[in-house]
Protein backbone atom coordinates (compact mmCIF):
# COMPACT_ATOMS: atom_id res chain seq x y z
CA UNK A 1 0.00 0.00 0.00
CA UNK A 2 0.98 3.65 -0.46
CA UNK A 3 1.42 6.16 2.40
CA UNK A 4 -1.13 8.32 2.49
CA UNK A 5 -0.43 10.86 4.83
CA UNK A 6 -0.29 13.59 5.70
CA UNK A 7 -3.64 13.98 4.02
CA UNK A 8 -6.48 13.06 5.62
CA UNK A 9 -7.41 9.44 5.79
CA UNK A 10 -9.80 6.63 6.29
CA UNK A 11 -8.96 2.92 6.31
CA UNK A 12 -10.62 -0.49 7.68
CA UNK A 13 -7.67 -1.05 10.13
CA UNK A 14 -8.91 -4.67 10.50
CA UNK A 15 -8.66 -5.28 6.35
CA UNK A 16 -5.51 -3.24 6.24
CA UNK A 17 -3.74 -5.31 8.87
CA UNK A 18 -4.92 -8.76 7.91
CA UNK A 19 -4.32 -7.80 3.83
CA UNK A 20 -0.77 -7.07 4.84
CA UNK A 21 1.95 -9.58 3.98
CA UNK A 22 5.31 -7.56 4.54
CA UNK A 23 7.10 -7.22 7.76
CA UNK A 24 6.31 -3.78 7.53
CA UNK A 25 4.29 -1.26 5.45
CA UNK A 26 3.35 2.13 6.24
CA UNK A 27 -0.03 3.42 5.75
CA UNK A 28 0.06 7.14 6.81
CA UNK A 29 2.57 9.62 8.20
CA UNK A 30 1.96 12.82 9.62
CA UNK A 31 3.43 15.36 11.37
CA UNK A 32 3.12 14.11 15.21
CA UNK A 33 1.44 9.97 14.10
CA UNK A 34 2.55 7.29 11.62
CA UNK A 35 0.36 4.01 11.02
CA UNK A 36 1.98 0.84 10.29
CA UNK A 37 0.96 -2.70 9.29
CA UNK A 38 3.04 -5.59 10.15
CA UNK A 39 3.19 -9.37 9.57
CA UNK A 40 5.87 -10.91 12.34
CA UNK A 41 6.58 -14.62 10.59
CA UNK A 42 6.51 -17.76 12.92
CA UNK A 43 9.58 -18.03 14.77
CA UNK A 44 10.13 -13.85 13.90
CA UNK A 45 10.37 -10.81 15.70
CA UNK A 46 10.05 -7.42 15.64
CA UNK A 47 13.59 -6.62 17.16
CA UNK A 48 14.89 -5.17 20.26
CA UNK A 49 14.69 -1.55 20.38
CA UNK A 50 13.87 1.70 22.12
CA UNK A 51 12.47 4.79 20.99
CA UNK A 52 14.22 7.41 23.16
CA UNK A 53 11.75 10.21 21.70
CA UNK A 54 8.19 8.57 20.83
CA UNK A 55 5.65 6.42 22.58
CA UNK A 56 4.01 3.51 20.33
CA UNK A 57 0.63 1.63 20.51
CA UNK A 58 0.37 -1.67 18.81
CA UNK A 59 -2.59 -3.88 18.64
CA UNK A 60 -2.83 -7.47 17.56
CA UNK A 61 -5.28 -8.22 15.00
CA UNK A 62 -4.15 -12.01 14.71
CA UNK A 63 -1.68 -14.67 15.96
CA UNK A 64 -0.04 -14.47 19.22
CA UNK A 65 3.58 -13.02 20.13
CA UNK A 66 5.50 -12.52 23.58
CA UNK A 67 5.40 -9.18 24.74
CA UNK A 68 8.80 -7.94 26.41
CA UNK A 69 8.79 -4.42 27.69
CA UNK A 70 10.98 -2.99 30.05
CA UNK A 71 14.13 -1.29 31.31
CA UNK A 72 16.30 -3.51 29.69
CA UNK A 73 16.21 -7.08 28.27
CA UNK A 74 17.51 -8.07 31.89
CA UNK A 75 14.85 -6.00 33.87
CA UNK A 76 11.27 -6.20 32.22
CA UNK A 77 8.00 -5.07 32.92
CA UNK A 78 6.31 -7.17 31.03
CA UNK A 79 7.09 -10.65 29.11
CA UNK A 80 3.41 -11.81 28.59
CA UNK A 81 1.79 -14.14 25.74
CA UNK A 82 -0.41 -12.10 24.31
CA UNK A 83 -3.07 -12.93 21.19
CA UNK A 84 -5.87 -11.55 18.82
CA UNK A 85 -7.32 -8.23 19.84
CA UNK A 86 -4.64 -7.50 22.40
CA UNK A 87 -2.89 -4.02 22.66
CA UNK A 88 0.40 -3.29 24.36
CA UNK A 89 1.40 0.66 24.99
CA UNK A 90 5.56 1.20 24.87
CA UNK A 91 6.41 4.71 26.47
CA UNK A 92 8.91 6.57 25.12
CA UNK A 93 12.43 4.82 26.56
CA UNK A 94 11.31 1.52 27.52
CA UNK A 95 13.12 -1.54 25.62
CA UNK A 96 10.92 -3.44 23.65
CA UNK A 97 10.43 -7.12 21.69
CA UNK A 98 7.29 -8.64 20.33
CA UNK A 99 8.45 -12.29 19.71
CA UNK A 100 6.45 -14.67 17.36
CA UNK A 101 7.13 -18.60 19.70
CA UNK A 102 3.87 -19.81 17.19
CA UNK A 103 3.50 -21.57 13.94
CA UNK A 104 1.26 -19.08 12.23
CA UNK A 105 2.26 -15.75 11.46
CA UNK A 106 1.08 -12.74 13.66
CA UNK A 107 -0.82 -9.55 12.05
CA UNK A 108 -0.58 -6.41 13.77
CA UNK A 109 -0.43 -2.71 13.54
CA UNK A 110 1.15 0.04 15.39
CA UNK A 111 0.84 3.53 15.95
CA UNK A 112 4.17 5.85 16.40
CA UNK A 113 4.50 9.47 18.01
CA UNK A 114 5.35 10.79 16.46
CA UNK A 115 6.58 9.07 13.08
CA UNK A 116 9.56 6.39 13.54
CA UNK A 117 9.88 5.38 9.72
CA UNK A 118 10.84 7.67 6.48
CA UNK A 119 7.20 8.13 5.49
CA UNK A 120 6.54 5.59 2.51
CA UNK A 121 8.94 2.83 4.36
CA UNK A 122 7.80 -1.07 3.12
CA UNK A 123 10.41 -3.70 4.59
CA UNK A 124 8.57 -6.91 2.45
CA UNK A 125 10.60 -8.72 5.30
CA UNK A 126 12.84 -8.00 8.48
CA UNK A 127 15.87 -8.59 7.00
CA UNK A 128 15.52 -5.97 5.01
CA UNK A 129 14.47 -3.65 8.02
CA UNK A 130 18.00 -4.36 9.42
CA UNK A 131 19.23 -3.70 5.86
CA UNK A 132 17.56 -0.35 5.64
CA UNK A 133 20.07 2.87 6.44
CA UNK A 134 17.06 4.80 8.00
CA UNK A 135 16.66 2.05 10.52
CA UNK A 136 19.13 3.17 12.76
CA UNK A 137 17.51 3.32 16.38
CA UNK A 138 17.55 -0.57 16.85
CA UNK A 139 19.15 -2.26 19.74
Amino acid sequence: MADHGPNPYVVDIEKATLDNEAFRDTLWTGKNLQLTVMTIPAGGEIGAEIHDDHDQFLRLEEGELVAKIGASEDDLDIDQAVGADWAAFVPAGKWHNFVNESDKPAKLYSIYAPAEHKPGTRHETKADADNDPHETDAV
